[in-house]
């Protein structure tokens, strides 16, 4: 794609807890959600009148999540506390309701107990994924993301803090592997 010439341009708004936006008289509310998740800087917009969350990478409908430059307890703990509304429009997949939210929290928790299990058996994340059986997730899409979710799930049984720096080309590298040497995806 090419986007043609851009200049770049300094941000002209910033926020540390949140702010809130109008577009004519509708209120939007942006928010960080307090801890890394998806990201180190994840934030929601929040529509009250409309009872709309606008969720980013936040919430994933039918793709795995992503964890790697984030924090898989973050995230668990965010979509917990965090996005809670009638209708969510998810970073990736169509617009959904909050039922979604217990889908991620499934596969985000599925991590967590593998990443336990196979760490304490001395597997790496490769091995770990490759020997894992992926039951109700099969189907999604990015499937070798739980490679890099793995990553960072050890890095958190080590007592890594959440977001801490994880080495992302060795992550990316064995998501590859684990992809049967075929590029990496990311589906909408």
């Amino acid at each position: 794609m090419d986007w043609g010439h851009l200049e770049p341009a300094p941000p002209f708004l910033t926020y540390t807890d949140g702010v809130t936006l109008w577009s004519g008289d509708l209120r939007c509310e942006v928010r960080y959600v307090g801890t890394p998740a998806h990201t180190t800087n994840d934030s929601i917009v929040h529509i009250p009148d409309r009872d709309v969350v606008f969720a980013g990478d936040l919430l994933f409908n039918g793709g795995t999540p992503f964890a790697l430059m984030g924090s898989v307890s973050g995230w668990i703990e965010v979509l917990e506390t965090v996005l809670g509304a009638r209708t969510i429009v998810p970073g990736h997949g169509p617009v959904c309701g909050p039922e979604v939210i217990d889908d991620m929290l499934a596969y985000l928790r599925f991590v967590q107990d593998l990443a336990r299990e196979t760490r304490a058996a001395g597997l790496t994340p490769l091995d770990a994924a490759r020997q894992a059986d992926l039951g109700e997730f099969t189907g999604l899409l990015d499937a070798e993301r739980i490679v890099g979710n793995l990553h960072r799930a050890y890095l958190e049984l080590d007592q890594g803090e959440r977001g801490a720096p994880v080495d992302v080309a060795r992550a990316l590298g064995e998501m590859v592997a684990y992809n049967g040497g075929q590029p990496l995806t990311c589906h909408a």
